[in-house]
């Protein structure tokens, strides 16, 4: 190799050291004005958490599908219109979502978004540690008037699996957000059935109709707005004929696609008023109500079926003021009761 082609070599390779010299600098200064771009060299930033819709993200996976069916067609699948005689489970017409809104989406009616990793779960009501097949047998035999299933049938199974679908990855945060229902100032006063008469025109007649039986399609033969009292709806063993739960309810969900958790349209007040009167009306009884809450300490106060473990009367129970037996279960027994 003679000089001149040396010296070339020597250029090239100078030239190649500072090309790769500049470049490194201009990452640095580039990482430096533009932190954001680290992140996007290990990987993009995750977007903002939210929980998952059933409309639109549903996996391909036919157990979980068959889940979302009997939530969302409850009526259909294992209600009275059920194809198959032995699976019609339920009693009425309703479905599950119902009450857990939006196939259990919506913060404030219950929610699903969580609930598989809460379970196994002591439960009061039963004085025991429960599954969550357990737990959606408990509402079968309440809210939907009906039977339990095999705890181990194809229809819990697939419940089961579309309630795991929606608790995977929800941050811890965002899981006691959807958990149960909005918390209620209610009034220290005992529920006026002629002031929830009042809310109820107002606010709630247009859907659930003058009667209270709601509004059925005849084509789909489903309720578009369900009954809230009378043959087809809850059974009085249920969660929601307690007029705190029903207020609860109320408040953050009530009247529908108007009011939300961040949003209500009813104030404390006017939800428990209007809980009182919607549950003053008749409704299926649930057989052997006095086996629940087999400790009797742990009833809540609202509950409207006796027996209690206190001085006060049914109609306390059942249209409060709650604050006085709550105050009796503190003082007496040390436990400190919120519904």
């Amino acid at each position: 190799m003679n000089l001149d082609e040396q010296f070339g070599r020597v250029w090239r390779i100078l030239g190649l050291l500072v090309l790769i010299s500049l470049l490194l600098l201009g990452m640095i200064a580039l990482i430096t004005v533009h932190p954001q771009v680290l992140k996007t060299i290990e990987g993009s930033p995750k977007s903002p958490w939210k929980a998952k819709d059933p409309l639109t993200d549903l996996p391909d996976d036919e157990k979980v599908r068959y889940g979302h069916a009997l939530i969302s067609e409850s009526y259909r699948h294992i209600g009275p219109l059920a194809s198959v005689p032995g699976k019609r489970y339920a009693g009425n017409h309703l479905s599950c979502q119902n009450c857990h809104l939006g196939a259990g989406t919506v913060r404030g009616s219950a929610s699903f978004v969580g609930v598989y990793d809460r379970f196994p779960q002591f439960r009061g009501r039963e004085n025991k540690i429960g599954t969550l097949a357990e737990r959606i047998n408990g509402c079968m035999e309440r809210s939907m008037n009906g039977r339990a299933m095999p705890e181990n049938g194809e229809e819990i199974q697939a419940m089961i699996a579309y309630m795991k679908w929606l608790s995977e990855e929800v941050p811890e945060e965002q899981e006691a957000e959807y958990q149960g229902f909005v918390n209620l100032d209610f009034p220290r006063v005992k529920a006026d059935l002629v002031k929830g008469e009042q809310i109820y025109i107002t606010h709630c007649q247009r859907c659930h109709q003058d009667d209270g039986q709601g509004l059925r399609s005849n084509a789909l033969q489903k309720y578009i707005y369900p009954p809230l009292w009378g043959a087809d709806s809850f059974n009085h063993g249920a969660g929601m004929h307690r007029v705190i739960t029903a207020a609860q309810f109320i408040k953050a969900n009530m009247p529908y696609r108007e009011a939300s958790w961040e949003q209500p349209k009813l104030t404390d007040e006017e939800a428990y008023h209007v809980a009182a009167f919607i549950n003053s009306f008749g409704r299926p009884q649930k057989s052997n109500p006095e086996a629940d809450f087999p400790d009797k300490l742990l009833k809540p106060v609202s509950t409207p079926y006796g027996p209690w473990t206190d001085p006060f009367s049914a109609e306390q129970h059942k249209y409060g003021p709650f604050q006085p037996i709550m105050a009796y279960y503190e003082k007496e027994h040390g436990i400190k009761k919120t519904k």
